[in-house]
């Protein structure tokens, strides 16, 4: 199962709508004789894919999957109806299928005298590559990813206004990383106009990659200009007028965005977090003090240390010579208890 993650993680981003499912397949002996993961959409699911790899081995043998094979006929035919024609013997899945449409995998793979196992490591694997597509199948909306870059004393900038570069190369190339496991890439227009950024997923050496993120500029006001390098023609650009991050995300999840990744600054960041409609952060922590200059976050209307905004360290991770930490939001600020979507 941890390898089915692995493998569902390295196509982060490229499947929206769909889930970024991984699957193994073993041999009645044990061994591993197939993998795969889902494809962009249109192209074969996660199962078809290791099935395929494993060929007449996989009779008698055993499918390990992160989420439960779809039962339904959309663009591709029901993976369950492959396993059986497999001839596996048994389906080891650690997410049940959380939408009506696709349900019936397992019953289905069931009735054909297959042995299933739901609910394996199911807490990893929702926590993983599927955790995007699981906040659209249960909120139906993208999934947030805030990402900041800030000195030890919180500063996102000088007090003229600079701000490259806080962090190292390292984690400049970790943030193109990120960048290209979302869908989508958001700043709003103060974050624009400061810093005219590009919002592209680059190499090491610069190259902007085949596979590009929409860009995201929130400019309520019309304020960004025709010669903003985030409307050239190296990737998509939408620009915004949403009245605030709830209708935002009603936005962009009709355009299939599931993962999104929040680089706006201080005020959009505020915006999200006050809203409830932050699911993870990714900080980058400089050893360096600036004393003055803009804050990592605006203000979220706290007067009371009782009342403050809780996220859970999850890793920490050395980038040269910065830190890269990950946090999950707690009740406070995410999951299921909302608090609204105005900004």
């Amino acid at each position: 199962m941890a390898r089915a993650r692995e493998l569902g993680l390295r196509v982060l981003g490229t499947t929206s709508p769909n889930p970024p499912v991984g699957a193994v397949v073993l041999d009645a002996a044990g061994t591993v004789v197939g993998e795969g993961a889902t494809s962009p959409p249109g192209g074969p699911h996660a199962e078809v894919h290791a099935l395929a790899q494993a060929g007449d081995r996989a009779r008698g043998g055993t499918a390990v999957v992160t989420l439960e094979p779809c039962a339904h006929t959309g663009r591709t035919g029901p993976c369950a109806e492959a396993l059986i024609a497999a001839g596996v013997r048994r389906v080891v899945v650690a997410v049940p299928e959380p939408t009506r449409l696709a349900q019936g995998g397992a019953e289905r793979l069931r009735a054909a005298g297959i042995e299933m196992e739901l609910g394996v490591e199911q807490a990893e694997a929702e926590l993983g590559a599927l955790a995007a597509w699981l906040t659209g199948a249960r909120e139906q909306r993208p999934h947030v990813v805030w990402k900041v870059a800030t000195t030890l004393d919180g500063r996102v900038a000088a007090a003229d206004g600079t701000s490259r570069w806080i962090t190292g190369p390292e984690a400049r190339a970790e943030v193109h990383r990120l960048r290209a496991g979302c869908d989508a890439v958001l700043v709003g227009s103060g974050t624009a106009l400061a810093d005219d950024p590009q919002l592209t997923v680059r190499d090491p050496e610069g190259r902007n990659a085949e596979r590009q993120p929409l860009r995201v500029v929130l400019d309520r006001r019309g304020r960004l200009p025709t010669t903003a390098r985030v409307l050239d023609d190296v990737a998509p650009t939408l620009v915004s007028r949403a009245p605030g991050p709830a209708a935002l995300l009603a936005e962009l999840f009709d355009r299939d965005v599931r993962r999104l990744l929040l680089e706006g600054g201080p005020t959009l960041a505020a915006a999200f977090l006050a809203a409830g409609l932050v699911d993870e952060a990714v900080v980058h922590l400089a050893p360096t003090l600036l004393g003055a200059g803009a804050h990592m976050v605006g203000d979220l209307g706290i007067t009371t240390i009782s009342a403050a905004l809780h996220l859970q360290v999850v890793d920490v991770t050395r980038l040269g010579g910065d830190v890269q930490v990950r946090l999950r939001p707690t009740r406070h600020t995410g999951g299921t208890n909302r608090t609204g979507g105005g900004s």
